[in-house]
């Protein structure tokens, strides 16, 4: 098993971006169009939703806002993001949806685009694959005389639907179709799956015998075998109800024309195409990014791995593989992040960030400007806090801000934007009291603050401290231009970014962490402390409204904050973690221990996972109906969908019976199995093998032993070590950068073109080349990494080239894109 592992390929898919807001929303432009449209949006992949906004009130042009992330842990075919009108009394109404193919997602990757809605009709909502075999038989019939029969088996299918949450019952109808003929043939119903097994076989005879006379079943002459097809339609029997279409495909049988048998996996394809009467339904604006990435064998990235482990060391900093991806990838947001995670994780982090922030200061001029670019050391700050400062921010200011999201008091203090019957000295108050909350929060949390964030708080200040001597301030200033300006105050501005709310906050709310945030930010920096800095406030109702903070002890309060988590000593963990939420959510948990089959067994649980135990309650906020401390958790794995005829299932197993739980959906799945097996991953009794189905009717269904306690069929699944924190699979980050290296190709030579060129040896290159984009201070240790890396590029490219050979067209991993009318 371990074998196999150390050569294979993952292919790890994620999807990130934004669902910005709606335009003109609604089924038509006239009179009749509801002016109090409450919408929402979901994301699916195909029918399986994964994602839902909060419901935005009474706009037909709503803001959402919404950013979103996650790891795609399943094949798909399409990512689609529908728009929901909320019903008060009955269902919601799908207003409209945009549906981008896998294949062409690589078209909007990392932009914002208008996407004009399209029409939610059950015959275009498709998904999962068919497994067919045709052949061409010739039959000699009784009078001697030949005709063609044509065969077709209907294998199996892959990946069906959920019909209204459950598995369908689904069968499959298989019908010839030619200008002048329609026969239609239908398998047996496949209960409760949405991977049926039909192993059926249909004939039909595609040409008549010479002796055939009945012309009205269909004429050869206007009909051969050019013309025919075979249609496979998917539905799912609905028993009293209406039977739902679930998917078709098309195959010409000319395809038999060079061989007389075909086998081939199909994807299923909306009826027609998909095609229907569009009407203006409005437009949704979307920022999508879509990663694939194709991670090979550990040993295959040893040689890049070292290379940027060796970042730190390398004189100059400038010279160095992680700085100069930082270089050639200068405009691309995602490049350093990999670069942080990596260097995480092998503790290279702090000295790389001192480095290139010495490299930064060299440039700087003005204590009171440092560092307020979007420089390579202040982005890899930026992403190490978000890495390492989640569970700090929860700590520190979730709970100020749930108060804040939900006990809606007005704090506008803008005399323009004051609504009729607002008191202006009320809001002020409301403001002012909120302010505080979270200026306390912060400024009493250093004792939260994670050592590494310590660590660079502490270089940042003693390099600033050195390049400027004569200022008494910069050591605090570089300090809180990272703590308080790009932290806190991001995080207050928008805290469903970090996981601190669920949903971007409604508009009234928004505005009331805007006015906060600003605050903090001026409070938090250490020019502005002053008074007569008051100045730096450009609207007159910030500047009479933070009069009242300007006192000493807000000062001394800052000071002694910035003091403490940038101090020479370094902070070491007390070794006593406080109890951090790592994930939580409505579920279906199935009751412990009982032996019969039935939905009653199954109830809705609120599901709650800390670094310290698994828990579940009737509902959320509810006293704990279990506690589960996860040193005894044994193992986490997925449980086969034949266990229950359900989806998205996982077990949670431990010294009593196991825990059976039902996520949502996939992605949901994905992450609780993931981060409950991160949490537990050190336990000392861990177990290594496990049964992947239930004990039921006396017996495991999936080895059919009879012993409740026999141990397991299968092996339990290696969980990386990774910190449970910082969950980083070095493996990827290295290939994400080899991606990046590899995209900005023509960068890189044009850095090795200006190491070799005289220009650069003689001097400064002139403005206007290309090279000026470029930091080289020295040219021959520059040229030396580039040429490094540029070899490391072709080796792992050939390492690519040579295990990652395209599946064949029509296996299972590379369905046919079936023909459709």
């Amino acid at each position: 098993m371990a074998e196999e592992d150390d050569t294979r390929i993952r292919i790890l898919q994620s999807l990130r971006g934004k669902i910005c807001e709606g335009k003109n929303l609604g089924p038509c432009s006239g009179p009749n169009r509801q002016r109090d449209l409450c919408t929402f949006c979901t994301i699916s992949l195909d029918q399986e939703e994964v994602f839902r906004t909060k419901v935005f009130d009474k706009s037909l042009s709503p803001f959402y806002g919404e950013d979103f992330y996650f790891e795609i842990p399943r094949p798909f075919q399409c990512l689609s993001f529908y728009v929901f009108a909320k019903g008060v009394f009955q269902r919601d109404l799908p207003v409209g949806k945009v549906s981008i193919r896998k294949e062409e997602l690589c078209k909007f990757s990392g932009k914002e685009h208008w996407f004009g809605l399209q029409p939610v009709d059950p015959n275009s909502e498709v998904q999962g694959k068919v497994h067919l075999e045709m052949r061409l038989n010739e039959l000699i019939i009784e009078n001697g005389s030949m005709c063609q029969q044509l065969m077709v088996r209907i294998i199996e299918c892959h990946g069906l639907p959920l019909i209204s949450g459950q598995n369908c019952d689904s069968y499959a109808t298989v019908s010839l179709v030619g200008p002048a003929r329609f026969d239609q043939k239908k398998t047996k119903v496949k209960k409760k799956t949405s991977d049926p097994q039909f192993e059926e076989t249909f004939y039909f005879e595609v040409t008549r015998p010479n002796s055939y006379t009945k012309k009205s079943h269909f004429q050869v002459e206007e009909e051969d075998i050019e013309k025919l097809e075979i249609k496979v339609d998917l539905w799912n029997n609905g028993n009293l109800a209406q039977d739902v279409f679930l998917g078709e495909t098309r195959v010409s049988v000319k395809i038999l024309r060079n061989d007389h048998i075909h086998r081939a996996w199909y994807l299923l394809q909306p009826k027609g195409n998909g095609k229907s009467k569009t009407d203006d339904l409005g437009s949704l604006r979307l920022n999508v990014t879509y990663t694939e990435d194709n991670v090979l064998p550990s040993a295959c990235y040893t040689p890049l791995r070292t290379l940027l482990l060796k970042s730190p060391d390398i004189k100059p900093i400038s010279a160095s593989a992680a700085h100069i991806l930082g270089d050639i990838c200068r405009e691309r947001y995602e490049a350093v992040l990999p670069v942080v995670r990596l260097l995480l994780h092998h503790s290279r982090l702090v000295s790389f960030v001192s480095a290139i922030a010495a490299l930064e200061l060299e440039n700087t001029q003005e204590a009171n400007t440092i560092f307020r670019g979007n420089s390579l050391a202040t982005r890899c700050i930026d992403d190490m806090m978000k890495i390492v400062g989640r569970s700090y921010l929860t700590v520190t200011l979730k709970p100020v801000l749930d108060e804040i999201c939900e006990s809606n008091k007005t704090c506008e203090i803008d005399p323009i934007k004051l609504k009729e019957g607002d008191n202006v000295e009320v809001n002020k108050e409301n403001l002012q009291g909120y302010v505080q909350k979270v200026f306390s929060s912060i400024t009493q949390s250093s004792s939260s603050c994670p050592p590494l964030m310590c660590d660079v708080f502490r270089s940042l200040r003693q390099l600033a401290s050195k390049r400027f001597p004569d200022d008494p301030h910069v050591q605090y200033s570089a300090v809180s231009s990272f703590v308080f300006l790009r932290f806190f105050a991001v995080a207050v501005l928008s805290p469903h970014t970090f996981q601190l709310r669920p949903h971007h906050p409604d508009l009234e709310v928004s505005r009331t962490l805007t006015l906060i945030s600003k605050t903090i930010q001026t409070l938090g920096s250490w020019g502005s402390l002053s008074k007569n800095k008051l100045s730096s406030f450009k609207e007159s109702y910030m500047y009479d409204f933070f009069k009242s903070f300007q006192e000493d002890k807000c000062i001394g309060k800052v000071k002694k904050f910035l003091d403490e988590i940038s101090s020479n000593v370094s902070k070491e963990s007390s070794g006593v973690e406080d109890s951090v939420v790592l994930k939580e959510g409505e579920v279906q948990k199935r009751a412990q221990g009982r032996k019969r089959i039935g939905k009653k067994n199954f109830k809705k649980r609120w599901l709650r996972v800390t670094n310290r135990e698994l828990s579940y309650h009737k509902h959320r906020g509810k006293e704990a109906l279990c506690i589960m401390p996860v040193k005894n958790i044994r193992a986490v794995e997925k449980l086969d969908e034949s266990a229950f005829n359900r989806k998205n299932m996982f077990q949670v197993l431990h010294s009593e019976k196991p825990l059976y739980v039902q996520a949502g959906n996939c992605v949901e799945a994905s992450e609780w199995v993931e981060v409950l097996s991160q949490v537990s991953r050190c336990n000392p009794d861990r177990m290594g093998t496990y049964h992947p189905s239930a004990y039921l009717a006396g017996a495991w269904l999936c080895c059919r032993s009879l012993s409740d306690s026999q141990p397991g069929c299968k092996p339990c699944t290696p969980t990386l070590l990774a910190n449970l924190q910082l969950d980083i699979d070095c493996d990827r980050e290295t290939e994400r950068i080899f991606s990046l290296f590899t995209s900005s190709y023509s960068k890189l030579q044009k850095m090795e073109d200006a190491c070799a060129s005289i220009a650069v040896y003689q001097g400064p290159p002139r403005e206007q080349d290309d090279y000026s984009l470029f930091t080289i201070q020295d040219s021959k240790e520059t040229f030396h990494t580039v040429r490094q890396i540029t070899h490391i590029l072709k080796e792992l490219q050939n390492e690519h080239d040579t295990r990652s050979g395209t599946a064949q067209y029509g296996s299972q991993e590379n369905p046919i894109v079936g023909k459709t009318s």
